[in-house]
């Protein structure tokens, strides 16, 4: 089913968008050819955009759902986390030296910056022996605060950042964009590799729940377990910044609505949260395509303004506010 619905999405979004265009000219442009400014829309534009929302989204849902079960706390995700902010730095900074002439530079170098938020995020939510919801939330404001004075110093700083301005402005925001099909095909073969590590790591992520203690009478090596999920989460988020920047709050919401359709097993979970994060990141890119056409949102205003409440609503019932 949810396969069948990010199928049925994608291709809305095909068909719709900020330029009207008619179904047989979409039909012709991706099957039939043509040179005219629908081919151009459709094939160049719409095409590569929707696939990459589909890429991120599930990227997201899946290092949410695999955050979640490592820190053993329902209110982790890449961007609450701060790991989002850190692929970001990563990300920056690679604009910064190298440019964009080498498309696989900047999402290797937000994979660096995202493995290194994930492990800061992890030693000082485990302090004292277990993690709390205090210490994963501040966490992640202190590194999301110190990101982004380091990303506001090299806009400042960097006369090649500051040309283009508008455009990291917007990228940090939040937008799905596709400059270049080899950066595009980096991120995917990079998601590929994060998304098998998960899969291959599911049941050891299961074992996680009741403490690395019982984890290791199991035989899990609480360790090793966690540096492999770091790098899965990492490899996840790197990607999926580098192609749409900070979009907030999909890897907390997809894994928590779908625990109670698939269950809490992440053997499940992680591939239902793929599918289902593509699918809430292609309805919210054609929602920010349209909302206010011609302009457009930033993605990530559309998620932030339909995962924050979701947020407080958790957060209020993790403090015992609400039941």
């Amino acid at each position: 089913m949810l396969l069948a619905a990010l199928a049925i999405s994608s291709v809305a979004a095909l068909f719709v968008g900020a330029v009207p265009l008619a179904p047989a000219d979409v039909f012709v442009a991706l099957f039939g050819g043509g040179q005219g400014p629908e081919a151009v829309i459709v094939r160049d534009l719409r095409l590569p955009r929707v696939i990459a929302a589909a890429v991120v989204g599930g990227a997201l849902a899946v290092a949410g759902a695999l955050l979640q079960g490592i820190l053993r706390n329902p209110l982790a995700d890449p961007y609450v986390a701060g790991t989002s902010a850190g692929a970001s730095v990563g990300a920056v900074l690679a604009i910064a030296t190298v440019g964009t002439a080498q498309p696989a530079i900047v999402p290797a170098a937000a994979f660096v910056g995202a493995l290194v938020s994930a492990a800061a995020v992890w030693q000082l939510a485990r302090m004292g022996g277990r993690t709390t919801v205090l210490t994963v939330l501040l966490s992640g404001v202190i590194l999301s605060s110190f990101a982004g004075a380091l990303i506001t110093f090299l806009l400042t700083a960097n006369d090649r950042l500051a040309l283009r301005l508008r455009a990291v402005l917007g990228w940090l925001l939040g937008g799905v964009s596709v400059i270049d099909l080899t950066e595009l095909l980096a991120a995917i073969g990079i998601v590929a590799i994060g998304l098998a590590l998960a899969i291959g790591l599911a049941p050891r992520v299961d074992a996680f729940a009741f403490g690395e203690e019982t984890a290791a009478t199991l035989g899990i090596d609480p360790q090793r377990t966690t540096a492999m999920l770091l790098v899965a989460t990492a490899l996840l988020t790197g990607a999926a910044v580098a192609l749409a920047g900070l979009v907030g709050f999909v890897g907390l919401v997809v894994p928590h609505a779908l625990r109670g359709l698939v269950g809490a097993t992440t053997r499940r979970l992680v591939p239902a949260s793929f599918l289902a994060g593509g699918l809430v990141l292609v309805l919210a890119d054609l929602g920010a395509r349209t909302v206010i056409a011609p302009a457009e949102l930033p993605v990530g205003v559309v998620t932030g303004l339909i995962g924050a409440p979701f947020f407080l609503l958790l957060l209020a019932r993790s403090r015992g506010i609400a039941r």
